[in-house]
């Protein structure tokens, strides 16, 4: 009789035989016409583009960057409460003329707040209050007329919203708004048509101005956007996303227009697309819970982050 719990001796498995009693497959060799090419270890510029997982980076190659001029717009100590909730934390930052200045980081870490506040909107909100400083030309934003504020500093938001009429009469809608009297179209169209060449739109849209404007594609309705921002002639450009809602070809289009306008403006961007603030940005700001975690030009940063959380948001620990 056999014991169960007796150990019984099993011969050794040979080195030959596959665990689980089945014969491998056959291995195939193949023969190469030439030596395989060695591929040489990358560069230190091509592994930080390739942490933001943008293949076609390293490609490209590093994008131009913006001369800076002179400053703008200054933040000091800013802090921002919706209720008890501090959504902006004692942030300090420049904005000048001749950059783009991209605020990245996950959503709710205040970046829209932030940017929302440069334009003053933020206080139309009830529970919301601000501590600290944003001077423009060294003035004091609060002892500004809001409508001229808002001239000055001019606001393109995340979702296309053209108005329902025509194109003209979009893009001439902030140039009446400025006058006492209502100018005829004749006195404005020179100035309609060079917002919208500035927007990079004219080209699309010449043949027939009184194109409604609801009628264009998404790229069209963000360029027309901006074309009515660009009408005021303001000295700051606040874009938040942009191009979330648009199509890649679309968001190429408004990133080429970005790069361009930096030239004459100060521009304020806030993205989720690391990549896209890598290719636009020239200083990038990473704020995380409210806090600017890290500022710095854009090359430094996403090359050697000195934060450890910048780092692991950069390298996709999270977002």
């Amino acid at each position: 009789m056999i014991d169960p719990h007796e150990k019984t001796s099993r011969p050794a498995r040979t080195t030959d035989e596959p665990a689980n009693g089945m014969m491998p497959p056959p291995i195939r060799r193949i023969t190469l016409d030439s030596q395989p090419t060695v591929a040489l270890p990358p560069s230190q510029d091509a592994v930080a583009i390739a942490n933001t997982g943008d293949r076609s980076l390293a490609a490209a190659g590093r994008p131009t960057r913006g001369v800076a001029g002179p400053e703008r717009m200054t933040i000091s100590d800013l802090s921002v409460y919706y209720g008890d909730n501090h959504a902006v934390k004692h942030v300090s930052l420049p904005i000048r003329q001749g950059e783009v200045l991209a605020l990245i980081g996950p959503s709710g870490c205040g970046k829209t707040t932030l940017l929302r506040t440069l334009n003053r909107l933020t206080e139309l909100t009830g529970t919301a209050r601000r501590e600290g400083l944003i001077t423009l030309d060294g003035t004091d934003i609060d002892s500004l007329e809001v409508t001229e504020h808002r001239r000055r500093v001019s606001m393109v938001f995340q979702q296309p919203n053209p108005f329902p009429m025509s194109v003209f009469d979009n893009v001439a809608y902030a140039l009446r708004e400025q006058g006492a009297k209502r100018p005829k179209k004749k006195v404005l169209e020179p100035y309609v048509v060079d917002a919208l060449q500035r927007a990079g739109l004219y080209d699309e849209v010449s043949s027939n101005l009184d194109h409604p404007a609801l009628r264009l594609s998404g790229g069209q309705q963000q360029r027309l956007c901006i074309a009515r921002a660009l009408a005021a002639r303001p000295e700051v450009l606040l874009m938040d996303e942009p191009c979330s809602a648009l199509d890649p070809k679309s968001t190429n289009v408004i990133e080429e227009l970005i790069v361009e306008l930096r030239k004459e403006l100060a521009i304020v961007i806030v993205t989720h697309n690391l990549q896209q603030a890598y290719r636009v940005g020239d200083h990038v700001a990473f704020m995380y819970l409210g806090d600017l975690v890290e500022y710095g030009p854009t090359d430094d940063l996403f090359d050697n982050p000195k934060a450890a959380r910048t780092r692991d948001y950069i390298g996709g620990a999270f977002g």
